[in-house]
């Protein structure tokens, strides 16, 4: 019963790091080219102040409530704990891409005016809908993974 208590707290925990990933990407992230460099601008400062302080908080929890499942399910339920195991790797790897590439293009973006955009500007915006869409993968095989270790 304690694995099963773990595994529903990892799976709902994760679901929404994983919803957080999605959800941008869904509305709006496909079509940041369409924008306007001050539209982009706007929804860019707004994403970032609604998102970035409960990510911080959120996304490393996610990670830390794998790892009880990881250790009751070790010696008695091979299957659950590899693919949890790997589902926790799906999402250290968007967290990783996040903290190492994502984060610095927004910190970047929000410090520009939008009256003097760097000559490269949709080059960053690109780059970062290029690796958002590893985020997006991330959270979703992530969380078919913990599905599939919590059902199997």
């Amino acid at each position: 019963m304690t694995l099963k208590f773990f595994e529903l707290f990892n799976l709902v925990l994760s679901a929404l790091v994983g919803g957080m990933y999605w959800g941008p990407w869904l509305a709006l992230s496909r079509s940041l080219n369409t924008f306007e460099p001050g539209v982009f601008l706007a929804i860019t400062h707004r994403l970032n102040q609604n998102m970035a302080g409960l990510m911080t908080f959120l996304t490393p929890l996610g990670l830390l409530s794998t790892l009880p499942t990881l250790y009751l399910s070790f010696d008695s339920q091979p299957t659950t704990f590899w693919l949890t195991l790997a589902g926790f790797g799906c999402f250290l790897t968007a967290l990783i891409v996040t903290v190492r590439i994502e984060v610095p293009i927004v910190m970047q973006i929000v410090s520009w005016d939008p009256s003097a955009l760097p000559t490269h500007w949709a080059q960053l915006r690109d780059r970062w809908v290029n690796f958002h869409r590893i985020r997006v993968a991330g959270g979703l095989i992530g969380l078919t993974l913990l599905a599939a270790g919590a059902i199997f």
